[in-house]
Parts: structure tokens; C-alpha cells; sequence
């Protein structure tokens, strides 16, 4: 299946700007540099454009010239994260500390390549809504995406649909995955505080040790899961953070256990909070320290509509070499599920090559597959044109 001959004719210029974004990372809402890069392109094709969308974003929105009231929706991402990069290639970072290790960089690069595309042929009924989103990686009610919409992002520029893509290692160039329902997790966060008088690490007997009550908690925290959960509902709760102590003699007055919670089902989330609650308030009581929960709902599942997904599968039949209509789904969260809440639509995967030496999302060696960017572009006209 061929990718769009005028697309493949640029492939080259695409990699430019793909190095250039690369090579100049921005944080989330920090995206001043790439949103005018992004804005300055759209507006050299003849496309109108709006800055300053939720924070730093970029909507661009063309008209086709063939009949029709449709109006679609393409997003990519633009954010990068706080890792210092490892690579030594000449498109290396030149922020200390930020990169784009998972792939935003090509995201935008790829939706630039369709926009330029389908601003020279304009072979689409109704308009298409470009959406460049800022803050993906803070995620949440506060990233991007959520705060797109509450400043009014689809009541200002309407979309009946909306579509976007994330590119994937470990699936080969030239591939794609794609299916209807829950797709991507569901992410909440807690964090424990358990507090005491604290002591002198040789007179645990003067109060309540916060080190074991953290310790019990930590273990007890994979009952969630085996014992509070229907074992049909898949959810991971991990406690990734622990933070306590300031010297080797003193038990300390406070320690806090923070980590995410992952699932696809609303009733395990809904059932994780409360058992968290049962769980530390015995611990506590059996050690004499005290436990508070904080618990935040941060993104919902991914869902993609029924007819989208068939739309997105249809697309990608014309474009790639392989369309995977069943691929596993992933505890990976995605703030483009605000997106999916709001309107119809359909979010899916596109092969970034191997995910050898390190090759992989969040890592310090991670680089966009340029191969990839071609067969992006023309997913993303594929969906506009269709008719």
C-alpha cells in the first residue's frame, strides 16, 4: 500500500524540521519556540491560524474544495519531557535536561506534512481542524488536551470527529493498529502521608514507627489488585515514589508513598480508592501512626468510537503495509481520552521501527524513526480525503 507520492516528495524537508523540533525541546506549556515554528508553517501554506489555544497551542483550520459540511479533527502533541538526552547524533538536544524521547517531535512533524499536503490540493469536502496541543506529558485535567477544551477548542473551531496518532517502537515501519473501544488506560494518582511524633532510632518504643507502617502499606498495596478487584478488570497499582528520613539514627516524623493506578474498567479505579482507605487506616491502627490519602482522578480510558476506528482502519489500508485491527491494549495513559470524551473519534498506533538499545518512550536514547514520517502525513490526509 503506497504512501502519497507529493507526501514522499517532501520527505526529506520533513526530517529537517523534525531534527529542528528535535533538537529544540520544550516543556510542557513551555512550547513558545515550537508553537512558532508550527504557526509560521501552517500560515506559509495559506492556512488560517489561532495562537494561544489552551496555553501555548496552535489550531489551524483549511476548506476543501468539493461539497460538503464535514468538519475533522487531526491533533498532534508538541510538549517534551525532563530527561537529559544520551544520544550524540547531530540533532542531540540543545536543552539541558529536556528532550523529546517520546516522539512529539514526529507527531507535529507528521500533521505539518499533512497540512502542507492538503493546503496545496484541497481534494476534501467540508474544512479540517489542525490542533497542535501543548502539555501532553503533565496530562490530566490540568494538561493540554482538558484545558484545549475548556477554553472552548470544539465550540470554536467545531469538529464532528477527531483523530490522532502515536507513533510506537517494537512495531515495524510501514505498520499501523487500530481498534474500536477501550484501547489505552485509565490513570488516577494517590499519594499516602504517614506521620508520627518521630524518635530516636534506639527508642522505637516512644511512638509510632512511620518506616514500618510505609513498609507494611507497600506490600499490603497488592491486595488492591488480588483481592478488592473483579479478576476479569485488569488494574495496576504500583507505588513508585517513597520519600523519608534525614538521618541514619533518627525514626522520622513523615513518610510519603506516592504511585499511579492504571485500568480500563471505571468500576476498578472506582473500587481501588476505597480499598486504599480500609488498607493504611488498619495499618495504621495496628502500628499507632497516622494515614491520609489524597487520591486524584487524572485521565479517563481511551475509547474509540465504533464508526471512527473503521474510518481510521479504512485509512490505513490505503497507506500502510499492515493495519493490526486487534492489538493488545496498553496501561499506557493518553490525554487525548479528554479529546475522545468530548467528540467521536479514534486514537491509533503507527510503527516506529525497533525498540532495541534502548529505543523506547521516556528513554534517554530515544529518536523518532524519520521512515516513519511519510506514512503519518499520508494517514492523516488519507482521513480527510476520504469521502
Amino acid at each position: 500500500m503506497p504512501i502519497i507520492n507529493r507526501i514522499a516528495e517532501f520527505h526529506t524537508e520533513m526530517s529537517q524540521w523534525r531534527h529542528h523540533l528535535h533538537a529544540n525541546p520544550e516543556l510542557s506549556y513551555q512550547e513558545y519556540e515550537t508553537a512558532r515554528f508550527v504557526a509560521q508553517k501552517l500560515r506559509s501554506y495559506g492556512i488560517e491560524v489561532t495562537e494561544g489555544v489552551g496555553g501555548t497551542g496552535v489550531v489551524g483550520v483549511l476548506y476543501g474544495n468539493r461539497k460538503g459540511a464535514r468538519s475533522i479533527g487531526l491533533r498532534a502533541d508538541m510538549d517534551a519531557l525532563a530527561i537529559e538526552e544520551r544520544n550524540d547524533f547531530a540533532h542531540r538536544s540543545v536543552n539541558k535536561g529536556v528532550m523529546h524521547a517520546c516522539g512529539h517531535d514526529g507527531h507535529t512533524t507528521m500533521l505539518l506534512g499533512a497540512a502542507r499536503y492538503l493546503a496545496e490540493t484541497k481534494n476534501f469536502a467540508g474544512r479540517v481542524v489542525f490542533i497542535f496541543q501543548p502539555a501532553e506529558e503533565m496530562g490530566g485535567k490540568d494538561g493540554g488536551a482538558a484545558r484545549m477544551i475548556r477554553e472552548g477548542l470544539f465550540t470554536k473551531f467545531q469538529c464532528d470527529e477527531i483523530y490522532g496518532i502515536h507513533n510506537w517502537p517494537g512495531m515495524d515501519i510501514g505498520t499501523f493498529a487500530v481498534k474500536a473501544g477501550p484501547m489505552m488506560a485509565s490513570g488516577d494518582s494517590f499519594e499516602i502521608e504517614v506521620t508520627a511524633t518521630g524518635m530516636h532510632a534506639a527508642q522505637p518504643q516512644k511512638g509510632a514507627d512511620v518506616v514500618l507502617t510505609a513498609g507494611h502499606i507497600l506490600v499490603a498495596l497488592q491486595q488492591v489488585s488480588a483481592r478488592n478487584i473483579d479478576p476479569l478488570d485488569a488494574i495496576v497499582v504500583s507505588a513508585t515514589q517513597i520519600h523519608g528520613g534525614d538521618a541514619y539514627n533518627v525514626l522520622p516524623n513523615k513518610v510519603t508513598i506516592c504511585g499511579p493506578i492504571r485500568a480500563f474498567s471505571p468500576a476498578a479505579p472506582a473500587a481501588a480508592e476505597p480499598a486504599i482507605r480500609r488498607i493504611i487506616d488498619g495499618i495504621a491502627l495496628s502500628t499507632g501512626a497516622q494515614c491520609k490519602l489524597s487520591y486524584h482522578q487524572q485521565y479517563p480510558t481511551l475509547i474509540n468510537s465504533h464508526a471512527a476506528a473503521l474510518t481510521a482502519e479504512a485509512a490505513g489500508l490505503s497507506v500502510f503495509n499492515k493495519v493490526d485491527t486487534n492489538p493488545p491494549q496498553t496501561m499506557i495513559v493518553e490525554d487525548f481520552a479528554f479529546m475522545l470524551e468530548d467528540r467521536p473519534g479514534c486514537y491509533g498506533w503507527i510503527g516506529n521501527g525497533p525498540d532495541d538499545n534502548a529505543r523506547i518512550l521516556h528513554s534517554a536514547w530515544f529518536d523518532f524513526n524519520n521512515d516513519a514520517l511519510p506514512y503519518g502525513a499520508s494517514y492523516f490526509a488519507a482521513l480527510v480525503e476520504a469521502p
